[in-house]
């Protein structure tokens, strides 16, 4: 199947983390771009103020390699999952849709936990000094699994005899670190998630 370009010979194209499903960023594609993307598999697209082809990450060095690549049921949008290799935002922000306009401090779970899992993978890609997480990540995998297994405990006593924002608070520490056991160990809640289903089946 091939796109249909609007009457600029342009098609939306949505960039999507392969890993955690997260929004990255919107752009544009011309032929070009798309049969670039298709023979590199690194996102390339138009840009409409230049005027020309680019290759995301080509200044900055922030590429994607693309995954998957997917068209809308009408064939007028694109979708590509990616691999990023640092920020996909001009600003430096991981996704260029950081700007809440609507439902202020509510914040989803399944929404949040993508969220904090490519934090988490940032943490390790890009290791920062004053960063638990990173920190975490330099002490290695034992130090790791041996914080899941004392949340873990903690969260048990919690639930036979503390209050309920208690088993909370120790249920988010328990999955905060098994979010960073999975990143240590090149795994995904993705993965979780396809095991899950898996089984529902």
């Amino acid at each position: 199947m091939e796109p249909k370009y609007n009457e600029q010979g342009l098609i939306p194209a949505v960039t999507q983390d392969a890993r955690t499903g997260e929004v990255l960023m919107l752009a544009w594609m011309n032929a070009e771009a798309w049969r670039k993307t298709l023979d590199t598999r690194d996102a390339h697209f138009w840009s409409r103020g230049r005027r020309e082809l680019w290759r995301k990450g080509a200044t900055s060095g922030n590429t994607m390699k693309v995954e998957e690549v997917r068209l809308d049921c009408d064939a007028d949008a694109v979708l590509l999952k990616v691999t990023p290799a640092g920020p996909a935002c001009h600003t430096g922000e991981r996704s260029c849709f950081f700007t809440r306009i609507a439902g202020e401090g509510k914040i989803f779970p399944a929404g949040f936990l993508s969220h904090l899992e490519a934090v988490i993978a940032d943490r390790k890609a890009n290791p920062d000094e004053g960063s638990y997480t990173s920190a975490l990540f330099r002490e290695g995998i034992n130090k790791i699994s041996q914080k899941v297994g004392e949340e873990s405990t903690e969260t048990i006593v919690a639930a036979l005899g503390q209050t309920d924002d208690r088993v909370v608070s120790e249920v988010a520490d328990l999955m905060y670190h098994t979010l960073v056991l999975l990143a240590a160990r090149g795994l995904t809640l993705a993965d979780v998630e396809a095991e899950l289903e898996r089984r529902h089946k």
